[in-house]
This record gives C-alpha cells, structure tokens and sequence, in this order.
C-alpha cells in the first residue's frame, strides 16, 4: 500500500525537482516524499507510527556528517583534528542547511500544517527537510552515491569553505549572551541528559534549559558539541517562541 496515494502528478513534480538539483532520479520517489513531509502534516501511519521526516533526519543527519568528514579528511590532508572537527560542524550546522534549503527551493515542495507552524518557520524546518533529504538519497542509492551527491553536487557548488572558515560559530557564547542582555533575567542551562555507548565511542546527550523550560537537545561524540549544536538549535528556536518573543527585553 502505498504511503502517499494518488499523487502521480506530486511524484513527478517532486522526481523533476530531484533530477533538476540534484543530478539524478530517485528509483522510489515515496522516500522523498517522507524526507519532504512535516509530522504536522502526514496523514499516514504504519502501526501507531507517524509517517514524517523525523527518523529519515536522523539517518541523514550521520549519512551528511560522514560524507562532510571524509570529503574534509581527504582535501586537508596537513590539518589538525581540531580543525577538520570545527569545518565539518560549520558545514553542517543548522544555519548553513538552512540557507542551502532556501537556497536549492526547498520551500516549494515542503509538506506542513501551517495552522501549527507558520510560513515565517520555514527557515527551522529547511535543516531538518535538507538532513532527511540526505538520508532519503541514501536509502535510494547507498552511502557512496549518497557521498557523491553531498560533495560534488552540495559541498562544491554551493559552499564556500573558505568563507566559512572565517565564520563565527559559538553558538552557546552566542545564546549566554542572548541571557545577560535581556533586562528580564534568563538562566540558561546545559544540562547532560544521557550518556551512551554506540560502536564503541560514548555519545552524550544534552538539552538546553532556559528558566527550568526545556528547548532544543543534540547528542554527539562530545559534550562540548553536542551543547554547541543544542545551543544552535535553541537560537533557532527562539524567535518563534511567542512566550519569549514578547516579554520585555
């Protein structure tokens, strides 16, 4: 049974648009129909699960990382770990697939509920559709066709990583700073919630608190990172947030 039914026209607007970005046509096009589809949207269960993008960003989301490191550790190869780390998490971050969302047309072909989340939160669900998205060309065609894809249809058309190296990226600087500049007083917390074991490398899991009131979490190899890419998220978060956009400042 089909996921999405009735949707030849859809189906093929949506394997143009694949072909017309990114090279290639996807052999089932209903993988990226999910990767496009928003959880306030899908109206397709399999069991008591929700059909949406959410597990395919976090397949996409190690497929993209991995692409990112192995294109980095082979075009650097004189470079510290500490700097291949830092590029990789510039590469990926939520602002840089943001813009790239924006950028490739993602808006067009983006499945949401716009009673539950506005058109002004397009730009936080662009990274989520672009990870998913990733993870969809995977599923598609393989880690190395994923890996061709990311590098020489994303990475060298459409990201200066010369730029970016010059690009500031302390994203909990930045959110500590968002809390001592605001006259109403805001306590922000890195708490770690998890810690876990996965082929043999810990993985921790960190959420933002600000106030007692959980925001955005992320899990990595580091606790450093992971409060980095949870500070990213919160900030992303924020200005959507009625309760916080409209206390006094």
């Amino acid at each position: 049974m089909a996921l999405f039914p009735h949707r030849s026209t859809e189906e093929k607007a949506l394997s143009d648009y694949i072909h017309n970005v990114f090279g290639f046509r996807p052999k089932n096009v209903a993988l990226f129909q999910v990767a496009f589809t928003h959880k306030s949207k899908s109206d397709a269960y399999v069991g008591n699960y929700h059909i949406s993008n959410e597990r395919m960003e976090y397949l996409g989301d190690a497929v993209l990382g991995a692409a990112v490191a192995d294109y980095l550790f082979r075009t650097y190869p004189t470079q510290s770990e500490g700097f291949l780390t830092e590029m990789r998490s510039k590469i990926v971050s939520r602002s840089s697939l943001n813009k790239l969302s924006q950028k490739l047309g993602f808006v067009d072909y983006i499945k949401f509920n716009a009673e539950k989340k506005s058109i002004g939160a397009f730009k936080s669900l662009g990274g989520n559709v672009f990870e998913a998205l990733m993870g969809a060309i995977y599923l598609d065609r393989g880690f190395d066709f994923a890996k061709h894809i990311i590098i020489d249809r994303i990475i060298r058309i459409h990201i200066d990583v010369e730029q970016l190296q010059q690009t500031e990226t302390n994203f909990k600087s930045k959110l500590l700073e968002w809390a001592q500049k605001s006259k109403k007083k805001k306590n922000i917390e890195f708490r770690l919630l998890d810690e876990t074991m996965a082929n043999n490398k810990k993985l921790f899991h960190v959420q933002v608190f600000i106030n007692g009131k959980p925001f955005a979490e992320a899990i990595d190899l580091s606790i450093k990172r992971a409060e980095q890419t949870a500070a990213e998220k919160t900030l992303d978060i924020l200005p959507k947030n009625v309760s916080l956009q409209h206390e006094p400042s």
